[in-house]
């Protein structure tokens, strides 16, 4: 017998299967409490909270979209303590991961998680991290604005005897300009050894490190003398795109004028960023605390290049920068910035600029490290690069709200 959709059946009807629905999404609110805009915002969510709006979501089978139902590029990282999942309900996933560019004025972002039917699109690489033992043992990372790398004990060993070898000791981190989006890290070591010192379309090494910090190599400071460790000793990749990277350096125990002290870098590698977040944690005993100075190279250019390089410095942000102007190769912005809260001063030695902070045993500091390059098209003349700095400390000193349900 059919039974006619009275007011009051099809009422219920609609609230069982609004309720079902509603079930397979959530929502997030977030919040934005600056004026300015903030491009390629990293929006994070744990997994723990997904999972208990969506129970037994999916990784490959969600969709997030934004208040127009867009769908959104995401990523799940593995990062929970836990290892295992025998119940399939995403015990070992840590974060969901998703960015919004915040236009100016724009105080909140409503988004959508959703479960589908469907297989999720595998979205493009925008933020790469690798041991590479191809060339020794380099350690590169990249995002789609600048890439990086810095060097392992092989390249610090000895060559031995009848071997033609390049020898480095040095803890600084290195610089590899980019000029387009897609990741080169992979290509440029195809092709072999020092041919990305030339710039073929793509990019190029152009930046000098030797013994200096690079850019945003740390040291312990004395006060006269800056303290550094070796290459890196270890490392691990924890999370690696398509969004954001996550790796860890480890240094062996160095002497600092009398304290013996060890340090593991995190790096945090975000999609459309030219500054990486770092956070260091160093390990000592005999002193409370110790002063660590995060060092840009003064003498950064190429071979010939005849540069002029600016220093920038800005205590009340805490930003210590460089514009350095090369003879062919264009203009190089690097810098470091210590969250404000954290800065103690300047400082210098033969080869670097220094930003100063503290350190207590086992806590980790924060700063941030990179560069831009006028050849990528971002940065045509140094007041731009000043500019995208001081809106990246503001953004830093003002983190978005993140709102699940609401």
């Amino acid at each position: 017998m059919k039974i006619p959709r009275t007011p009051v059946l099809l009422a219920l009807f609609l609230t069982v299967g609004c309720g079902l629905r509603a079930a397979d999404k959530m929502t997030i609110t977030v919040s934005n409490a600056l004026d300015t805009a903030r491009p390629s915002e990293t929006i994070t969510i744990p997994w723990s909270d997904v999972n208990a709006a969506l129970p037994h979501a999916l990784l490959q089978k969600i969709a997030v979209k934004d208040a127009h139902g867009n769908s959104l590029p995401y990523q799940v990282t593995n990062i929970a303590p836990q290892a295992k999942d025998p119940k399939v309900i995403g015990a070992a996933y840590g974060e969901l991961i998703f960015q919004h560019s915040f236009a100016a004025g724009e105080k909140t972002a409503t988004f959508t998680v959703e479960k589908t039917d469907v297989v999720s699109p595998v979205f493009p690489v925008q933020a790469f991290a690798r041991y590479v033992p191809e060339r020794l043992d380099d350690f590169a990372w990249e995002n789609d604005k600048i890439g990086h790398r810095t060097y392992g004990p092989a390249l610090a060993a000895p060559a031995p005897a009848g071997v033609k070898k390049e020898v480095l000791v040095t803890s600084g981190l290195d610089i590899w300009t980019k000029r387009v989006s897609y990741p080169i890290v992979d290509r440029w070591y195809n092709k072999g050894h020092d041919h990305y010192h030339h710039d073929e379309g793509e990019g190029m090494d152009m930046y000098n490190v030797g013994g200096s910090r690079g850019c945003g190599g740390t040291g312990v400071w004395d006060g006269k003398t800056l303290y550094v460790s070796r290459n890196y000793a270890s490392w691990k990749v924890i999370a690696n795109g398509p969004i954001r990277a996550i790796f860890e350096l480890s240094y062996d125990a160095w002497d600092a004028n009398g304290v013996k002290v060890s340090e593991v870098k995190r790096f945090t590698v975000d999609a459309g960023q030219n500054l990486d977040r770092i956070d260091s944690t160093f390990t000592f005993e005999g002193a409370p605390e110790i002063t660590v100075a995060v060092g840009l190279n003064k003498k950064n250019a190429d071979k010939g290049q005849e540069p002029t390089v600016d220093v920038i410095k800005d205590e009340k942000l805490g930003l210590l920068a460089q514009w350095t102007v090369q003879k062919v190769n264009g203009a190089l912005g690097t810098a470091v910035i210590i969250p404000a809260d954290n800065f103690k001063g300047f400082a210098e030695d033969a080869v670097n600029e220094l930003a100063l902070t503290t350190a207590k045993s086992g806590e980790p500091v924060r700063y941030y490290a990179g560069a831009g390059w006028t050849r990528s098209g971002d940065f045509p003349t140094k007041e731009s690069w000043e500019a995208y700095l001081t809106d990246f400390a503001k953004r830093a000193q003002s983190p978005l709200t993140v709102k699940v349900g609401e």
